[in-house]
C-alpha cells in the first residue's frame, strides 16, 4: 500500500497557489459559460430545454433515480443534435459527442488524446478546492483540464494521488481503477491487491470507481438501475490513445454506462469513474469547451502539450 505524505492543509503545495490577481467573479463568468459540441441556432430550442431539466436538479447534485425519469424519446429533427464524427483541435486532440439510445440527457462529450504528443499532471490541493476558473488559473497552459478523485468533507482526496512523484492517501486495491504516468507513459489499469507494486515508479497517478470497462467488456454490474447523473470517466483505447469522457446533463446510471461503451465504435480497453455528480469539470479551450463543476474540487487532471508524461 502506497501511503500518504501529506502536505500541511494550511498551505496548498507549492505550484499551485492562486495568483493574486484572480478573481473569484470568474467563477461565476464560467458557470454562465456552457457550450454544447456541434452548436447551432437550429439547437437553440432542444438544449435550452435540457438546460431547465439539468439546473432543476442541481440541489441532488443532478442525480436522479431512473424510475423518476420520463420517458425521452428523441427523434433526429432540425433541433435535435446528432452524435457528431471525430473532430479535430489540435494534433492528436480530438472531441465528439455520443447519444447514447439518441438521449440528450445521457449525451457523452468524449475527448481523445495522443499520448505522443501530450503529457499529463494530476494537480492536487487538499483541503483547498477550487472551481474551473480557478484551476484555469492555476493551469494556464493546459489544453484538458478534469476533476479526478472522489474527496472526502476535508476536501481530500480518497484513493491514490500522484502529484509530480508525491503519494497522497491510500491506494485503492479491489475496487476500480488507477490512472498512472510512468516513464513519460500513460496507463489505465485495473485495481488489485498488487496495484501499488505495478504503479511503482510513477510520476502521476489518479483513481476512481467502479471499474466499467476491462479489457474491452462490460466491467460492471448491479441488480437496481441505479441512478443518472453527471459523470466523468477517463480510459484508454486499444491503439494507447487516453479517452476522457463526460456526461455534462443526466448521464447513464453505472451499470448502464457500463455496458453500452464496449459496444461503441470508441475501441476502449479500460475504463473507470472518476468522481461525478457536482464535482464532473471539463475544460477544453482549444475548442472553447468549458463545463464548470457545481462544487469546488480539489484534485485535477491536466494535459498539456508536449509529450513527456
Amino acid at each position: 500500500m502506497i501511503s500518504c505524505r501529506r502536505q500541511k492543509r494550511t498551505a496548498a503545495p507549492t505550484p499551485w497557489t492562486l495568483p493574486r490577481s484572480f478573481k473569484e467573479g470568474e467563477q461565476d463568468a464560467a458557470r454562465r459559460k456552457v457550450f454544447c459540441l456541434g452548436g447551432g441556432n437550429a439547437r437553440m430550442s432542444t438544449m435550452f430545454s435540457i438546460f431547465i431539466i439539468a439546473v432543476a436538479c442541481l440541489p441532488s447534485a443532478c442525480s436522479l433515480p431512473l424510475d423518476r425519469l420520463p420517458a425521452l424519446a428523441l427523434t433526429p429533427t432540425a433541433t435535435s443534435a446528432p452524435e457528431s464524427s471525430w473532430q479535430r483541435i489540435a494534433a492528436g486532440l480530438e472531441w465528439r459527442r455520443l447519444l447514447p439510445n439518441g438521449d440528450e440527457l445521457a449525451q457523452l462529450v468524449v475527448v481523445r488524446i495522443d499520448p505522443s504528443r501530450y503529457r499529463f499532471r494530476a494537480l492536487y490541493r487538499p483541503g483547498q478546492p477550487a472551481s474551473l476558473a480557478a484551476w484555469r488559473a492555476l493551469a494556464p497552459a493546459a489544453s484538458v483540464l478534469i476533476n479526478a478523485n472522489f474527496f472526502d468533507s476535508r476536501y481530500e482526496a480518497l484513493g491514490l494521488v500522484l502529484s509530480d512523484g508525491l503519494a497522497y492517501g491510500d491506494a485503492y486495491q479491489n475496487r476500480g481503477g488507477t490512472f498512472f504516468i510512468r516513464n513519460g507513459a500513460p496507463a489505465v489499469r485495473a485495481n488489485h491487491p498488487e496495484i501499488a507494486s505495478s504503479i511503482e515508479g510513477a510520476e502521476q497517478a489518479v483513481q476512481g470507481f467502479p471499474l466499467l470497462v476491462d479489457h474491452g467488456k462490460q466491467a460492471y454490474f448491479a441488480r437496481s438501475r441505479g441512478e443518472r447523473t453527471r459523470r466523468t470517466l477517463i480510459g484508454i483505447d486499444k491503439r494507447g490513445d487516453i479517452l476522457i469522457l463526460v456526461s455534462p446533463f443526466l448521464g447513464l446510471s453505472l451499470a448502464d454506462l457500463s455496458a453500452y461503451l464496449p459496444e461503441t465504435d470508441l475501441d476502449i480497453e479500460t475504463a473507470f469513474n472518476l468522481d461525478g455528480g457536482g464535482s464532473t469539470l471539463l475544460a477544453l479551450p482549444g475548442a472553447d469547451y468549458f463545463q464548470p463543476s457545481l462544487d469546488q474540487v480539489p484534485t485535477v487532471l491536466a494535459v498539456y502539450p508536449g509529450a513527456g508524461g
